[in-house]
């Protein structure tokens, strides 16, 4: 990830806990990464778990799908709520509070006897999840003393999400098919608990200083922002729809046992996705690889019906759809961060709200794809929203360069800034030093 502007932290903002070295000085980076692995595999795990949860409450795949829309919706309005109520806490004691909640509410998932209360948990398991997330991201963008950012917050989230998809969610799917899809929450909240102690002595308690807002207008004034966060709403809602069901969508050829294995190499094909869209991105900016991805994907899509009862060729379509799906995480990330060059923990956050309402409106369009038509139909459901997104943002990928950043560009005060992002009309292409659109000179 590209570095992010550093920002000066006050000696008297940390406690002395934070300043001491040792063990301690990476914590900043693997406390956000785990939140983002633990929380990541609890959103998506329940795609692999759907067809144990039908059959023990009694509902119907898209019923049980809503278990996600729930997570997801409850997770996008409660992140910046309770990152406002916890704003005069210590990191520790957030990190604590948002563990325990996180842990409460999957141990009510693996106990709920009913749908209902069921959908209840997932709020709960939401809360913590939120609270969790918010306060990792404050820990990375607020590292020790002496030490440099390195691109934490989006670092540490991708790097989360890039195991929660090609460990965690194939690890809970096969703890779900062979003992039941309670062990697997049983499982998330047992590891939730493990790590208390650990956060509880490891990171360092520091508060966030309250710097002067006015240097900067809020991101969700900046037209250009919302349009970037419009197009990951759209794209992930199309990448979404049949990762949710995928186990509908394979179930000819594909049974519990394999469904793991499903989703091991769409995991693993994910992560391969990230890192080689990372490198593509520096070399040729991100708005290429995410139009090139996003119409590659469209065409897989569109293919799926027709291998579906083939378990052989299910393997290497799920592989492709996986690599293309997660491609375009990055690029989407630089792009953000390129319009908040100096707020990256604020752009990560923006940028996860985005994924979660996708993820909300996949689960929920799926549901009506499947009452409506079945199962072999969702990917080409898909297709068009994952087209949407490619046209926008080729409609949409050279926007004015933000007034506000110009300034601060011409003042100096963004020296890491690339040149390129100065030059109006060129922001999306211009994310790393190595854009080819780069002006010379």
């Amino acid at each position: 990830m590209t570095d992010l502007a550093p920002s000066a932290l006050a000696p008297s903002a940390l406690a002395p806990s934070a300043q001491r070295t040792g063990p301690r000085r990476h914590s900043h980076i693997a406390i956000p990464a785990f939140g983002a692995f633990v929380v990541g595999t609890d959103a998506f795990v329940i795609a692999g778990l759907i067809p144990g949860i039908t059959r023990t409450l009694e509902i119907g795949v898209g019923a049980a799908g809503q278990l996600m829309t729930v997570f997801a919706l409850a997770y996008v309005p409660l992140a910046p709520v309770l990152a406002a109520l916890t704003s005069g806490w210590s990191r520790r004691a957030v990190l604590v509070t948002a563990l325990a909640v996180f842990a409460l509410g999957n141990a009510a998932t693996a106990v709920a006897t009913g749908y209902e209360l069921a959908l209840v948990s997932r709020v709960i398991a939401a809360a913590g999840a939120a609270l969790l997330t918010a306060a990792a991201s404050a820990t990375a963008a607020w590292p020790p003393p002496g030490e440099r950012r390195r691109g934490g917050p989006a670092a540490a989230a991708t790097m989360g999400l890039t195991f929660a998809l090609a460990l965690g969610v194939p690890m809970g799917t096969a703890i779900g098919s062979s003992m039941g899809w309670r062990a697997t929450m049983w499982t998330l909240t047992a590891l939730s608990l493990l790590v208390l102690p650990l956060i509880a002595v490891r990171p360092p308690d520091v508060r966030q200083p309250r710097t002067a807002p006015r240097r900067q207008p809020s991101p969700l004034t900046d037209r250009a922002v919302w349009r970037l966060l419009a197009i990951t709403v759209v794209a992930f809602a199309g990448i979404c729809i049949p990762y949710t069901y995928i186990s509908a969508i394979f179930e000819p050829s594909v049974h519990d046992g394999r469904l793991a294995i499903v989703l091991l190499v769409f995991g693993v094909a994910g992560a391969a996705g990230t890192l080689t869209a990372a490198h593509l991105t520096d070399r040729h900016g991100p708005r290429r690889v995410i139009i090139i991805a996003l119409l590659a994907l469209t065409v897989v899509l569109l293919m799926l019906p027709a291998i579906r009862d083939s378990y052989a060729a299910t393997l290497p379509v799920t592989a492709a759809t996986g690599f293309l799906s997660f491609a375009v995480t990055v690029p989407q990330q630089r792009q953000l961060i390129a319009l908040l060059p100096a707020a990256g923990s604020t752009a990560t956050s923006l940028h996860r709200s985005a994924l979660y309402l996708a993820i909300a409106l996949s689960a929920a369009t799926g549901a009506l794809g499947l009452d409506a038509l079945d199962s072999a139909a969702l990917p080409p459901l898909a297709a068009p929203f994952v087209l949407a997104a490619a046209g926008l943002t080729w409609l949409t990928g050279r926007p004015s360069y933000p007034p506000h950043l110009l300034a601060h560009h011409q003042s100096g005060r963004l020296a890491s800034w690339p040149r390129a992002a100065a030059r109006p009309g060129r922001i999306t292409d211009a994310c790393s030093p190595t854009s080819p659109e780069a002006p010379a000179g």
